[in-house]
């Protein structure tokens, strides 16, 4: 039951587990400051997860779930109506068929006459139905100071040459980019900015100063708009819990001794090949670390038969889900081999965890430069063919592992911890709610 004191808002993620969970977790702090009452907005097969958020935080009488249609497509049944386990060829027509959800997004605005929108990436429409919308980037800034110069403004002497990609890196971004332009942003040339514009007053941004101070300052300047930055987002119950519930893998990793571990996860929306599994798994084998590495189900299939035999007991391989937040807080972890997907970076880095990095697509290759100019990630060099191999995945791990220079990156990353922990307890979120609060009281019709 709504609280009658409460403004309505209407939160719309991309269907991607990486941008719903932020948004829930952007929600419950919301509702630590403001009496809000908060819908969001996903397909059906999204729903249990986010009903099982509400329930695990006890966010029944703040939260509810509201089921989003898209129309029918012959190759996307409602099971794949999100990004989970989505194969890749199909990318591209998921967004298309998000971009037809319009009218029953429509419908639900017309139905429970919200007071404020919050909007992801790809509906820059959903800020033009008639209720106010407040962007809300779930893209770090050193990404969109990236897709800025490189796509609008290259002529400009570019002021983070650190973030530089080669051709190579940057081609899956130039064709995400193209489709994106000509099939959700109507070939607007300003298209970069298109959602921050059309955003009330100020854009949200998930990242920290103290990571990404200078980028966040920049895109301030060139995209006009004032950024207020809502921090990681880290689920801190997860991390109350990390050393306190037993479970075959944390268990594991007790036993194992402080600083010894890797940990790698590309996360259930990164689909490797069979050939990048037989990669790490070389990697792995080469490696001196013990090392946790979690596997989608499809993907554990794949394995090269003779691997878990050959790294014994030095090695944990788990098939299917694990508990990130709580892995990353655990002692004995020394770095996380990552694909480099935003939300797994603030993760790592909140937990003080150093990155070996594996970017894979999109903006993952700016972020980790982005972190490696910061000290605190190291990034797998890449074959001549482009791809990661085995041997050099070993020479990245042992290096952030072993050694002095280890040492430092830990302690780099442990220094850059306690800052976004700082910069969270005295951060931007306070002001982000007075400012949702004010919008919402001055879209309230005078009775």
């Amino acid at each position: 039951m709504m609280n009658s004191g409460s403004f309505k808002i209407i939160m719309f993620p991309w269907l991607a587990h990486g941008h719903i969970f932020p948004f829930l977790q952007l929600a419950k702090k919301l509702l630590m400051k403001k009496s809000f009452h908060i819908y969001i907005c996903s397909t059906a097969i999204n729903l249990t997860s986010i009903n099982d958020f509400i329930a695990a935080n006890s966010l029944q009488s703040s939260i509810e779930a509201v089921e989003l249609h898209l129309h029918p497509h012959p190759d996307l049944p409602p099971h794949l109506h999100t990004t989970r386990n989505l194969p890749t060829h199909l990318n591209f027509s998921l967004h298309r068929a998000f971009q037809t959800s319009k009218s029953s997004f429509s419908h639900i605005l017309a139905a429970l006459r919200p007071d404020l929108i919050i909007f992801d990436v790809f509906q820059p429409w959903a800020a033009a139905l008639g209720v106010p919308a407040v962007h809300f980037a779930l893209l770090g800034a050193a990404t969109r100071a990236f897709t800025y110069h490189h796509y609008v403004d290259g002529a400009a002497a570019f002021p983070f040459p650190e973030l530089r990609c080669d051709e190579g890196e940057r081609r899956s971004l130039d064709e995400l980019v193209e489709f994106l332009s000509a099939n959700v942003f109507d070939s607007n040339p300003d298209f970069v900015f298109a959602n921050y514009k059309a955003s009330a007053e100020v854009v949200l941004m998930k990242t920290c100063r103290s990571v990404e101070g200078k980028y966040v300052d920049y895109v301030e300047f060139v995209s006009g708009k004032r950024i207020l930055t809502v921090g990681a987002l880290v689920d801190h119950a997860a991390e109350a819990v990390a050393e306190a519930e037993s479970s075959p893998i944390m268990e594991w990793l007790s036993r194992n001794p402080r600083n010894s571990t890797v940990y790698i996860c590309f996360g259930s929306e990164c689909l490797l090949s069979e050939g990048e599994i037989a990669e790490i798994a070389k990697g792995l084998s080469l490696c001196k670390s013990r090392f946790l590495w979690i596997l989608p189900s499809p993907s554990a299939e794949l394995l090269p038969p003779e691997f878990e035999a050959k790294v014994g007991e030095r090695g944990m391989v788990v098939a299917g889900w694990a508990p990130q937040a709580r892995i990353l807080g655990h002692s004995s972890i020394a770095a996380f081999v990552s694909h480099c997907g935003w939300s797994s970076l603030n993760e790592s880095v909140f937990h003080g965890v150093p990155v070996v990095a594996m970017p894979m697509k999109y903006n993952m290759f700016v972020d980790a430069k982005m972190l490696v100019a910061a000290g605190v990630c190291v990034e797998v060099r890449r074959g001549g063919g482009g791809g990661y191999e085995g041997a050099a995945i070993a020479v990245a791990i042992d290096g952030a592992v072993f050694g002095r220079a280890a040492e430092e990156l830990r302690c780099r990353a442990r220094e850059m911890s306690e800052k976004m922990r700082e910069e969270e307890g005295a951060g931007e979120i306070d002001e982000a709610a007075e400012l949702l609060w004010r919008i919402c009281c001055n879209n309230k019709p005078t009775p």
